[in-house]
């Protein structure tokens, strides 16, 4: 493969569509291997707009502003970052092959919305997931939740991200709320919110899952370790790597996001969300791209996880070896404000083991992830949260 100099007419380049602090790393990692980067987003000063050689600022859902952007830049990568895209666009640009969708526009499709990726993984794949319905209406949803997945579920809109629209629903009086909640929360209104019967699991994983060429040429899949992780409001606050597993569940869990992946096709980084108890493995999301949990990989694994993304993507080796136990912990907004501050950032990287990265986003939200902390720990997973947790407490945020 060949890649030409950035900013020259034989550039390589690839245009990112969501440009936060996932899509920041990717950026670097391009790159780092000469790639011309265009960072989009619908706001402006967004992470990876900050280091990219351009940027735009457009409405992503929005057909004609998405190809009259590709048609003006002729990208040789469209790499999408958040599922708020207009992925007819992107289907139509790759059957005239005049870009190449990372990992494929039918992806991008697929995992944009619960109800397509749900339907291939549990009715044409035939992986283990929980139990599910998709309402329309209110009556819809009562009804699915009575006649198939029952109490405790979950209430979620089709399409969202950082739990936004998210609901546990443990009796019949919350489940107007919830559904209003679902409607409200979502991405974009696709019409429908899923519901989804509660499993009874031990941990929760993401199993990062790579497609990628190997020395023939052809598509090969490598795992990454597994990471555990912990959610609020279902949203990730902490994840660790490597998750302690038998190896019976780890054999079950790497089958699963195979066929899944496999199904998807082309090539790339997947975040593979699972359900664990004992050797047993349910299905619950992926993400045709980084993972936000995998964050942790910047110091647990000789590739991070956007590294093995942009190799993926450009045709060259990965190696997913994990080097050091580590473990992650979101810097939350705390506040809703502009013009920012961070202090507490010498108190914080104290501990050599830890590192703290800050997003630079340029408005802070009571929820919004604003940086992360990074620990290792020679000792053990307990030991490296501890050090994240802690570093992420002292960093403090003001308007």
């Amino acid at each position: 493969m060949k890649i030409g100099t950035a900013l020259t007419p034989n550039a390589t380049k690839a245009l990112l569509l969501g440009s936060g602090e996932l899509g920041k790393e990717i950026a670097i990692s391009l790159q780092r291997y000469g790639v011309e980067v265009i960072a989009v987003d619908r706001y402006p000063n967004a992470p990876a707009q900050h280091i990219a050689q351009r940027s735009h600022v457009i409405d992503m859902t929005n057909v004609e502003a998405v190809k009259k952007l590709i048609a003006a830049e002729k990208p040789d990568y469209i790499i999408p970052e958040i599922e708020a895209i207009a992925t007819e666009a992107l289907a139509e640009i790759e059957i005239e092959g005049l870009s190449k969708i990372v990992p494929n526009a039918r992806a991008v499709q697929l995992t944009m919305n619960r109800e397509g990726i749900r339907t291939m993984a549990a009715e044409k794949v035939g992986v283990p997931t929980s139990s599910y319905a998709f309402a329309e209406t209110f009556i819809e949803l009562k009804e699915a939740v009575e006649n198939i997945t029952g109490y405790p579920c979950f209430i979620k809109p089709t399409m969202s991200s950082s739990g936004k629209g998210q609901s546990m629903v443990i009796s019949e009086g919350q489940l107007e709320k919830a559904w209003e909640y679902a409607k409200e929360g979502g991405r974009t209104d696709t019409g429908k919110v899923i519901v989804e019967g509660a499993i009874d699991f031990d941990y929760e994983i993401t199993l990062l899952t790579v497609r990628a060429l190997d020395k023939n040429g052809k598509a090969d899949t490598y795992f990454c370790e597994p990471i555990g992780h912990l959610q609020q409001d279902g949203d990730y606050r902490e994840s660790w790597q490597p998750q302690k597993m038998t190896s019976t569940a780890l054999k079950n869990a790497q089958e699963i996001a195979f066929n899944v992946t496999n199904e998807i096709g082309g090539l790339g980084l997947f975040g593979v969300e699972l359900f664990i108890k004992g050797d047993e493995v349910w299905f619950s999301e992926v993400s045709p791209r980084p993972h936000d949990t995998g964050m942790v990989t910047m110091v647990t694994q000789r590739q991070t996880e956007f590294d093995l993304h942009a190799r993926a993507i450009l045709g060259l080796p990965v190696c997913t070896t994990l080097d050091k136990m580590g473990a992650s912990a979101v810097i939350l907004g705390g506040i809703n404000a502009k013009n920012i501050e961070y202090t507490g950032l010498d108190k914080a990287l104290e501990d050599a083991d830890v590192e703290v990265r800050l997003f630079a986003k340029p408005e802070a939200y009571i929820t919004r992830r604003m940086g992360v902390a990074l620990a290792t720990s020679k000792k053990n997973i307990k030991e490296a949260r501890a050090k994240a947790v802690k570093a992420a407490s002292l960093v403090y945020i003001k308007g």
